[in-house]
């Protein structure tokens, strides 16, 4: 399913616009981290240094208790500038802000959050734009009023946007709203030249739906990511995995295709976690990549080397993510240049400091 329109005022800028930080929400014992936190933990100090290291500072969302452990923890010179509020949780994809470009600069453009289609409480994420991130910015944040999550959208630099058809069309999400509907919002909000809406692959024990994040991403060299089943053929997943790669190649018959092998992941209860490889962040010159200490994720390694040739690899260790059924690309949000204020940046540039 494509359409096409005319260039609007906004443009939802591709991940790989130069980035000047990465936004993150501390685990706290108050969130569902807790089980598990000494290891989260540990993963968002390597993510810090991983962002740090791609010339991107980071701005940290927690809770004002928890100043001094991270403190204590992340090195004094790190580029972190810790920002005290209250959240619900630490996907920071799926609420923070998203940049848009426009004739006047960078500007932040807000969603509404709803817990992934009212699945847990989220009313204290869905105000963290409004109540603390908008302050940090140089322009006003620009609101829309319908459900959508970032981890749902992707955007290339020719504004071909992707998103897919089982979470969309969630009715607890936005009702009733069409295709047509949502086809004029992604114009109008996020400057979509062009849309494609897909209706196979999904990772079972994904609570949102089935976001793109997890099953297909762009390259900046014409190319696509999908987290395929092509090594189990036997697994649940292989089907729908194969049919959404055809939907790819009918969708764009002239991108390189890299298609990433199949972890397969499951917790103490049994229960199959949702490890995708395709969960990668791109920051700056380096793509952040998750890894799950499984033995796919060499070869996983090996693919995303050929799709990003020219950007620096650096994997990080997301097991303890997985286990709350999220990764890497699902904790951060990134911010492109000149979108905050410099004084925000300067500070988060002298050392951990606090806001």
């Amino acid at each position: 399913m494509s359409f096409k329109n005319s260039q609007p005022a906004l443009t939802l800028l591709p991940e790989w616009a130069e980035q000047e930080a990465v936004i993150l929400a501390w685990p706290n014992p108050d969130t569902d981290w807790k089980p598990w936190l000494v290891d989260v933990q540990a993963t968002y100090i390597s993510l810090i240094s991983a962002i740090n290291d791609a010339n991107a500072t980071v701005i940290l969302l927690c809770r004002e208790q928890e100043l001094g452990l991270i403190k204590s923890l992340i090195p004094y010179r790190a580029k972190v500038l810790c920002v005290t509020c209250e959240y619900n949780d630490t996907w920071a994809r799926d609420y923070a802000f998203l940049t848009c470009e426009s004739a006047d600069g960078n500007v932040p453009l807000s969603f509404r959050f709803n817990g992934w289609g009212q699945k847990f409480d989220a009313a204290k994420d869905d105000k963290i734009n409004q109540l603390v991130l908008a302050d940090l910015c140089q322009h006003p944040m620009q609101y829309c009023d319908i459900v959508a999550e970032g981890g749902a959208l992707e955007i290339d630099q020719n504004q071909h946007l992707i998103s897919t058809h089982s979470c969309l069309f969630n009715e607890l999400r936005n009702g009733e709203l069409t295709e047509e509907e949502y086809v004029d919002i992604f114009r109008q909000q996020l400057g979509a030249e062009k849309i494609s809406i897909f209706e196979h692959g999904h990772l079972e024990g994904d609570d949102t739906d089935g976001h793109i994040d997890t099953l297909v991403r762009f390259t900046p060299l014409h190319g696509l990511v999908i987290q395929g089943a092509y090594n189990r053929p036997n697994d649940s997943h292989f089907e729908g995995l194969f049919k959404l790669r055809m939907e790819c190649q009918q969708a764009f018959p002239t991108h390189a295709i890299y298609e990433l092998p199949l972890p397969d992941m499951h917790n103490e209860e049994g229960d199959r976690l949702p490890a995708s490889y395709a969960n990668f962040l791109i920051c700056n010159m380096s793509v952040l990549f998750p890894i799950y200490q499984q033995k796919e994720d060499a070869e996983a390694l090996e693919v995303i080397k050929k799709a990003f040739p020219n950007h620096k690899i650096v994997a990080i260790n997301c097991a303890p993510l997985v286990q709350q059924f999220g990764s890497l690309h699902c904790i951060t949000m990134q911010v492109p240049q000149n979108t905050l204020k410099p004084e925000i940046i300067e500070k988060a540039q002298n050392g951990v400091s606090e806001l």
